[in-house]
């Protein structure tokens, strides 16, 4: 008896640090630290979206003829904030791409809204609207560096369960997938939008 209590004191430590060299804690870890610098994404694209009902505002009592632009405006906002990505799809690259594309038809959007700015130069030297362009241009590289984040994230996450030890917790336990990196959809998306209106007048 005394030798079995033995044994299984001797092996108790190396089936720990075998279990947790196979992902055991290493693996939910680096799956949250995705998910969150995901919450991060969508925390800054929600950000630019609740900015546009004010910028269409502002625009809308300077230049309310350009009513086809602000619409355009509207109903791109309106698809980007209608595609929800949850955890469960950023294994799904095909949710991924939608998400991507629908923001991106609004900073095309936001681009049309550039163009009308420059015919008004009082609108320009608006200070309600220099503040709102000063906040989406931050808002726009905000996104830019929550997205690098993630897809920094994902990789270190995606290459944890595909290599040894971890792959084996992350199939035999957990069932593991790899996560989609967010992609860009636009040329020249690895840029942020460039927002200025133009400078005061």
């Amino acid at each position: 008896m005394t030798r079995t209590r033995l044994m299984t004191a001797l092996l108790a430590p190396v089936a720990i640090v075998s279990l947790s060299s196979c992902g055991i804690n290493s693996i939910p870890t680096a799956e949250e630290e995705a998910k969150a610098r995901w919450a991060d994404v969508q925390n800054q694209y929600q950000r630019r979206a609740d900015l546009i009902p004010n910028l269409v505002e502002t625009v809308k009592g300077f230049a309310a003829q350009e009513k086809s632009v602000l619409t355009a405006v509207t109903e791109a906002r309106a698809k980007a904030t209608s595609i929800n990505v949850t955890t469960d799809d950023l294994s799904n690259p095909e949710r991924l791409q939608q998400f991507g594309q629908a923001q991106n038809q609004l900073t095309q959007a936001l681009g049309q809204l550039r163009t009308v700015v420059e015919a008004y130069p009082d609108l320009k030297s608006n200070a309600n609207f220099l503040a709102l362009q000063d906040q989406l241009e931050g808002t726009e590289n905000r996104i830019t560096i929550a997205r690098r984040d993630y897809n920094a994230a994902v990789q270190a996450y995606n290459t944890r369960i595909r290599t040894f030890p971890d792959i084996i917790g992350a199939k035999v336990i957990y069932g593991s997938k790899p996560m989609a990196t967010f992609q860009a959809t636009a040329p020249n998306a690895e840029r942020a939008p460039t927002v200025s209106f133009g400078n005061s007048q």
